[in-house]
């Protein structure tokens, strides 16, 4: 058996002496594991870095076997951000993410294309509101995703400029106008306007904490927390390096996380 896909490299680490175990993002095969024979050289160190770009083939003798990656690098991401460790840092978290969330060997072509848009974003200077907007359409693909198209006490929509939508429930996930939320704003979590089409304005940086706070809360609750797992630390170490970069607090020192409700 044998195919030929686009694809992202996720992670990689020695198998035996010389081989790696790669697991990779392909366009039309999913989340693909394959060993990578001499993929300890350092013919392979730059093509094998998390959000490197390749062609990969993959070949086994029937579909269940674990199989040999064949390998043709494309771009390299990380190599592009040498000297921005916050971008290389938005780079090494989305690949982590990936690995440990997406499930072995189901498609998601339109996840794959929005992480190669998310890569091209880092040119801008908008790319961190673009990295939170990836990690809401990152829990949509793995069956939690977020209503914020209208209010979940009212019923307004989005578009009602004179009750905003404001907070998000952090049990069910759903948007809260500000009208509606103003009592339990205690208890919610903030809604960053450019999440809700509202532009990414003055006062950047602190909507985009609160949108890391958003989505990093789902993750852990909804999605890492029912696997008995942790968020992995690579996307931890993304959300303190942008925080410190903006003067803000880091987790854990600016409040007490929202109760359910």
């Amino acid at each position: 058996m044998e195919w030929t896909d686009d694809a992202i490299v996720l992670s990689a680490r020695p198998f035996g002496d010389t081989a790696a175990l790669v697991v990779m993002l392909t366009r039309e095969h999913g989340r693909h594991a394959g060993v990578l024979h001499g993929g300890q050289s350092s013919r392979y160190r730059g093509a094998l870095e998390p959000g490197a770009q390749v062609t990969a083939r993959w070949r086994a003798r029937t579909a269940d076997q674990l199989g040999t990656w064949t390998v043709e690098p494309v771009r390299s991401a990380t190599g592009l951000y040498l000297d921005d460790p916050l971008r290389l840092a938005a780079i090494v978290a989305a690949s982590a993410l990936m690995d440990a969330m997406l499930a072995e060997r189901e498609a998601h072509p339109g996840l794959y294309d929005a992480t190669l848009a998310l890569f091209a974003a880092l040119d801008l200077d908008i790319w961190p509101a673009v990295y939170v907007r990836w990690e809401v359409g990152l829990l949509e693909e793995v069956g939690f995703g977020l209503d914020l198209t209208q209010c979940a006490s009212t019923g307004q929509p989005v578009g009602n400029l004179n009750d905003q939508l404001a907070y998000v429930s952090p049990r069910t996930g759903r948007a809260v106008s500000a009208s509606a939320g103003e009592p339990y704003r205690d208890k919610l979590l903030p809604l960053p306007g450019f999440l809700i089409g509202l532009g990414f304005q003055g006062g950047g940086e602190e909507d985009v904490a609160a949108g890391l706070r958003l989505t990093g809360y789902f993750l852990e609750r909804h999605v890492f927390a029912q696997r008995h797992a942790e968020v992995p630390p690579a996307r931890q170490r993304l959300v303190e390096r942008y925080l410190r970069a903006n003067g803000l607090p880091v987790p854990g020192t600016d409040g007490a996380e929202p109760q359910e409700t």
